[in-house]
Parts: structure tokens; sequence; C-alpha cells
């Protein structure tokens, strides 16, 4: 009895994990630490909510916090009215789709011979790439370059001096490295070729890490504006960042005098929020269909050297 007694408190004592002070001290500090990080990322975006829904006086006496005061939508209404912001989210979403899609193809392409131990002159090809991870051309040259091929004031200009990032390249490529041989040799057993086994076999099997830099893509040619800034006049194609930037930089409000109402009841600040609101609603909408995938997709990638 008392063995069997002895044995009872033995997985009761196994059953129950006793935590240190130490560690819940650690535990209490990060919970703080990322509550208040997530706070500070958040509460400037509810600031933006509050100001877009709240009246004129409220916002510009300075009384709007994290709550609308006066709650109305004419800047909402405003804003989706303005045909310059409903076009330069056209070009936004239709750059975002193009870049994404493009730079996704051709880093694929890029990255799978690199991805191969048996290609010559691999170690000097991926030394060359790593190269202008480090040193560029800088921007005048470059502005010469696309001067020089009639890329100026176009819209290829958005996104093909971009199609190719290095680091994006580096991370499909060791998740290819990753990957069985056998798979690849029993396909060209049955008569595979290269592209073949590149289209069929390898990127079903990389969706995670084919979604995460499609995402890295996409977030990066929507929040550009720098390139726009430089090579485009144009405002036909001007994208939504460059209309934000400008928009923000007008802070007079003279975007309000061509519309009487919209001057009446709101406020450059509140059409200023508003705008910012709209433009990113859309990056927004496609995180969570790619959620799934993107830490797999990050680790799996990132692990081997």
């Amino acid at each position: 009895m008392d063995h069997k007694k002895a044995l009872e408190g033995t997985n009761t004592t196994r059953g129950v994990i006793k935590t240190s002070f130490s560690e819940k001290c650690f535990s209490v500090f990060n919970y703080t630490f990322f509550i208040v990080m997530g706070l500070t990322t958040l509460l400037p975006f509810v600031n933006l909510i509050a100001k877009s829904l709240s009246s004129e006086g409220a916002v510009i006496s300075g009384k709007v916090g994290l709550l609308p005061i006066g709650v109305q939508f004419e800047t909402y209404k405003y804003v989706l009215q303005d045909s310059m912001f409903l076009n330069s989210l056209k070009v936004s979403i239709f750059l975002t789709i193009v870049g994404t899609a493009c730079s996704l193809f051709l880093t694929t392409l890029t990255a799978y011979p690199l991805s191969k131990y048996r290609l010559r002159g691999r170690k000097g090809l991926l030394l060359i790439f790593v190269f202008t991870m480090l040193f560029s051309g800088g921007l005048i040259p470059t502005y010469l370059l696309m001067q020089n091929l009639n890329l100026v004031n176009s819209f290829p200009v958005l996104f093909l001096p971009a199609m190719v990032n290095v680091y994006n390249m580096l991370i499909i490529k060791n998740y290819f490295e990753g990957l069985p041989d056998e798979l690849e040799e029993s396909a060209k057993l049955d008569g595979a070729g290269n592209i073949r086994i590149l289209v069929s076999v390898i990127v079903p099997l990389s969706l995670p890490v084919m979604a995460t830099i499609g995402l890295f893509f996409a977030v990066a040619f929507w929040n550009d504006y720098f390139a726009a800034m430089i090579y485009i006049t144009d405002p036909a194609i001007k994208p939504m960042q460059l209309y934000l930037k400008e928009l923000l930089v007008s802070s007079s409000g003279d975007f309000l005098k061509d519309n009487v109402d919209a001057a009446i009841n709101a406020t450059p600040q509140s059409i200023q929020a508003s705008s910012i609101l709209l433009a990113t609603i859309p990056i927004l909408l496609v995180y969570p269909f790619l959620q799934k995938y993107f830490v797999k997709g990050v680790l799996v990638g990132s692990v081997k050297g």
C-alpha cells in the first residue's frame, strides 16, 4: 500500500510543473511589453478613425481622441466621390497585382537554378546578387537609365526596377533547397524537363513560401511612393501613396475649394484621415487569405543558410 501511495504521489508531482519566480516575472514582462507595443501600433489607427468620423468643430478644436465626437460621414462621401482618389486607387490595385505577379514569377525563375548545387558558377552568381544588396548605382544614374529607356512617366517604371528582390529570392532559394531531391529524380524518370518539374512539382509544394513572398511584394508595391515621386508627373498614373503624400502636404485645404459642401462639413484633417483609412483597407483584406501560409513560409525559407 505504501508503495502504491508513493507512486501516486510521484505521478501527482510529475503532473504539476512548478514555475519559478524568475519565469513568472519574465512572462509578466513579455505580456506587458507586447500589449504596450500592440497599443502603440493600434492607437494611431483608432485616432484616425475617430478623426474621420468627427464633426468639423471637434477636429479643429483638437478634442478628438480615441472616440469620435459628433459623428458624420461627409468626409467618406467626399473621398469616395473624388475622381483623383478613385483613379489613384485603381492604379495602385493594378500596380500591386501586375507587380506582384511579375516579381514572383521572375524571382522564382531566378531562385530555382540557384538552388541547384550542380549549377556551374553558382557561388559567383550568388555573390553578384548579394553584392547588389549592399551597393547600388545611385539615384541619379538609375533615373538616367530609366530616361534613356523611355520609361520615365510610364506605368512600367513603377514595377520594372523592383521586379527582383534579392532578399526574397534567397528565401525562396533556401526553401527549394529543403525539398527532397528524389522528387525531381522521379519526375525526370517520367520524362519531365526542368520547366515542367518547376511548374508541376516544385511550385505546388512551395505554396507557403510563395504566398509569403507574394505578400511581401504586394505590400511593397502598395506602399511605395518614392518611385512614383521620382518618375511620375502624369496624374493619370499616380498611385495611391503618391496621392496621399500630396494630400498630406497640402494641409491648407486647397483640395476642398471645388466642393463647397465638403468644405463646410469637413476639415482637411478629417479628409486626410478618411483617405488614409480607405487606402489601407484593400491591402489589409489580402492578409487573412495568406495568414495560414505566412509563418511557415518565412521560417522554413529562412532556416537554411
